[in-house]
């Protein structure tokens, strides 16, 4: 099953992103990430996300998203453009989260979180203990990891229909039911549906 465009628009509804009405309707492409500023106007637009981030944030969903998902590089980015868009706190909360974790990568790894296997990657994830980390913004590096990396990629993806039914989730955000669904949702699981696995922690 494919990940899509529309999948994540219906993400950023559930989380109440205020996108730009167009982008919400589906009859504009969201800002790219190396958007550039509105030189002719002297104002500089909304700070954009770097490649780099995007690149990490597509890697880390590799890992906690089941294997098999087509179209996920355009589901995180449209995701987590409109995520940030008018929100500079939370912005710099994800940058900075990303970033230490990308610190970590090359510390222990010696190279970026995006250039590594994805079973590095989910093993770096685990000695790090995001798994069973609690989501706090302002906490311990692994909580600010869990919180805006690992936590907010896995709600877009249980948000969708898609991704709902590619885990066995008939009623995701939005629909009846899709909250408890999602509040039942965690890293392992979707890693044990990546790996092919039954066990459920």
């Amino acid at each position: 099953m494919e990940l899509t465009r529309r999948d994540a628009l219906a993400a950023l509804a559930a989380v109440g992103a205020t996108v730009g009405g167009g982008v919400l309707a589906g009859r504009h492409d969201p800002p790219r990430a190396d958007a550039a500023s509105d030189a002719g106007s002297g104002s500089a637009a909304e700070p954009t996300l770097s490649t780099d981030l995007l690149d990490l944030l597509d890697a880390a969903a590799e890992v906690v998203y089941p294997s098999g998902v087509d179209g996920r590089r355009t589901f995180v980015e449209t995701y987590v453009l409109g995520r940030t868009e008018n929100r500079p706190v939370y912005r710099e909360g994800l940058q900075e989260a990303a970033a230490q974790l990308d610190a970590v990568a090359r510390d222990w790894r010696g190279q970026p979180y995006a250039d590594l296997d994805a079973d590095v990657r989910d093993k770096l994830l685990r000695d790090l203990g995001v798994e069973t980390a609690e989501p706090v913004a302002d906490g311990t590096i692994t909580e600010r990891i869990r919180f805006y990396v690992v936590n907010d990629l896995l709600f877009a993806f249980y948000s969708s229909a898609t991704g709902g039914r590619l885990v066995g989730i008939e009623n995701p955000i939005g629909h009846p039911g899709g909250i408890e669904s999602y509040q039942r949702a965690s890293m392992s699981s979707s890693s044990t549906e990546r790996s092919g696995g039954t066990n459920e922690r």
